[in-house]
């Protein structure tokens, strides 16, 4: 064989590979066969799993076991006490003797109008006795005598701590309190949703990227081969040969750094839909197409400010604080309160008769008093005013700050919303553009004016144009799922329903 025919052959079998090379698919085949894994299903799974969200919900348990506290400051308390005592004097005294024993029941309740009533009933048995000189004897007409009272007795503040606001405030504050646990359990659903939302995006990024990172890797392999049968007919020369044996590394290279992102983007949404599962498989993850309008400024900001759990729960935080304004209020008030009994007892030889006699009214006694405090120039009182004051006024600064802040944020995310739109569109339109330069180069190369290097370098190209329009759709969802996230609309968009 003459060396221009061997040229010629290596010529036309260099020519059959690049077309062999050239009609190889540019979209590269699905990675994995496992079921197809939604979104949807991403986010059922974390907010039943989610270590985040599970914290959180106890801090709602907690606020509802603490409102149940409040509450029980007006539940009545039952007390009871038996009492016996026997003292015996000397003979040089007298010989004395006494032998007393006392039951006691009672109940004692805190009134939402701050007053506190007690009721309470006694019975006792008391003997007694002397000796003198003439003999044995007692000192009443029964021995022993038996006794029972009934008593209720009531105070009632009439400035500092009256009112059904001051005492119930403890309550409303806690209930309070448990809506902002509520808000922040929301607030936490809400993130969870929105990363598990970007964490899955982020996966469909990186397993595609992997496919397009192996297919570079099979066209330089392929290219590797052609120079290799190029070199042998004398087209070639080693250096061709060593270039593209560089193109593999560099393609291996970047296989190994897309797997490692891929199996951090799997790491990253195991964490969040499961507990400790990693060695889990997730099945085939991908983007469904979207066709939703571009959002409004206005519509998004009046719902980031009626549902934002951060801003709601300032607002309410801003009401527990007036709560505690109006405590310090009063208690810059001196400390006046209305002392009020009234009882009635009995005696006689028997328990029964005792009783008896309470019941028909015998023996009856009341009281009533007014007692006072007021301490010197009640400057404590008066800071502690000031003070709750001025944390009202810094949190009502604060939500003015959440205010510009949100409407910043909501500004961004919806314009974020719409760039990432616009170049949706835009790499979209490169994608058609690549994929006919690379038809073009194709044809070119099939009528002999191209090589099998610049139609692979096209495809090449066309794959990068591909990769990159997949970013984009990417980053359109993220930036949809932030702006979700502010308007607190994921809740709807999923269905989720955070519960009291």
């Amino acid at each position: 064989m003459s060396r221009f025919t061997a040229r010629v052959f290596a010529l036309i079998l260099a020519a059959f590979t690049g077309f062999v090379c050239a009609e190889e698919p540019a979209a590269p085949p699905p990675l994995a066969t496992a079921p197809t894994l939604t979104v949807e299903e991403c986010i059922v799974r974390a907010l039943e799993k989610n270590f985040s969200i599970k914290v959180q919900s106890f801090s709602s348990d907690v606020a509802r076991e603490s409102l149940a506290v409040a509450q029980a400051a007006f539940e009545p308390t039952f007390t009871a006490s038996l009492d016996r005592r026997f003292t015996q004097d000397a003979l040089v005294l007298g010989g004395a003797r006494n032998d007393y024993s006392s039951a006691r029941l009672g109940v004692s309740q805190l009134v939402p109008t701050g007053a506190r009533l007690n009721v309470s009933t006694n019975l006792d048995r008391n003997a007694g006795s002397f000796t003198s000189g003439t003999g044995r004897y007692t000192s009443g007409p029964f021995n022993p005598i038996y006794g029972n009272d009934v008593v209720l007795t009531v105070t009632q503040p009439l400035l500092r701590g009256a009112g059904l606001a001051v005492n119930r405030a403890a309550i409303e504050r806690t209930k309070l309190g448990v809506e902002i646990a509520h808000l922040d359990l929301q607030g936490q659903v809400l993130q969870v949703i929105r990363d598990t939302e970007a964490a899955y995006f982020n996966l469909v990024f990186a397993r595609e990227q992997l496919a397009v990172k192996q297919h570079s890797l099979r066209l330089a392999e392929r290219l590797y081969e052609e120079n290799k049968t190029r070199k042998l007919t004398g087209v070639a020369t080693d250096l061709d040969v060593l270039t593209a044996e560089v193109g593999i590394a560099n393609a291996r290279n970047g296989v190994v750094v897309a797997e490692q992102g891929v199996h951090n983007r799997e790491d990253e949404l195991l964490a969040l839909i499961g507990q400790f599962e990693f060695d889990s498989s997730l099945g085939t993850v991908g983007l469904t197409p979207y066709h939703e309008p571009t959002p409004s400024f206005d519509l998004s900001y009046k719902l980031a400010r009626d549902n934002q759990p951060d801003f709601l729960a300032t607002q309410t935080v801003i009401r527990q604080l007036e709560i505690d304004a109006r405590n310090a209020r009063n208690s810059r008030l001196p400390t006046l309160d209305l002392d009020g009994a009234v009882g009635y007892s009995g005696v006689d030889r028997s328990y029964r008769g005792a009783v008896d006699r309470t019941s028909n009214g015998e023996a009856e006694n009341w009281q009533l008093g007014l007692s006072v405090s007021v301490p010197w120039g009640l400057h404590a009182d008066r800071a502690r005013y000031r003070a709750a004051l001025a944390s009202l006024r810094q949190q009502e600064t604060r939500l003015r700050q959440l205010d510009q802040n949100l409407l910043v944020q909501v500004r961004t995310a919806v314009r974020a919303v719409e760039t990432n739109q616009q170049s949706v569109e835009i790499n979209a339109k490169a994608t058609e553009l690549a994929t006919r330069q690379y038809e073009l180069e194709l044809a070119r190369f099939k009528a002999g004016l191209s090589t099998s290097r610049q139609v692979l370098q096209i495809q090449d190209d066309l794959e990068t144009t591909r990769v990159n329009e997949l970013l984009a759709r990417v980053n359109l969802r993220i930036a949809i799922a932030n702006l979700h996230q502010l308007e607190a609309s994921s809740l709807q968009r999923y269905h989720v329903a955070v519960g009291q």
